[in-house]
């Protein structure tokens, strides 16, 4: 069966649910064109569209914490999907988490799960 995504629905781009291979915890969600996507099948590496850059994203080029596609799993609407990876270097998020979803509502305020894995400044320079 032929890879037929369905890019017409969120101007040219696919939601991309993330996932560690290992332990099943969501790390990000990103988006994809269709040439994240080839870039993505062809190379095994994360590959993402950067909509405030406007421009392609390989996940972990500048950080080092990349990340190498285990499974690619596809929404039945063909309009989403779903990586399973190895995080190389411990940290999905930019801010130097694990996840990118470190922040929990707990009785009506923001509580921060888990400590940086890295400083987002001295990765950055920022």
């Amino acid at each position: 069966m032929d890879i037929d995504l369905d890019f017409s629905k969120f101007n040219g781009l696919l939601p991309a649910v993330v996932q560690d291979f290992e332990s099943g915890d969501v790390l990000m969600v990103a988006f994809m064109n269709k040439e994240a996507w080839d870039a993505t099948l062809s190379t095994g590496m994360a590959t993402y569209f950067s909509r405030s850059r406007q421009e392609l994203w390989v996940k972990g080029k500048t950080s080092g914490n990349i990340q190498n596609v285990r499974e690619i799993w596809i929404d039945c609407d063909n309009d989403t999907v779903l990586l399973k990876v190895d995080q190389i270097g411990g940290a999905a998020c930019h801010k130097g988490f694990k996840s990118c979803f470190y922040r929990k509502i707990k009785e009506g305020r923001v509580e921060i799960i888990g400590k940086p894995v890295f400083y987002p400044e001295e990765v950055y320079n920022k």
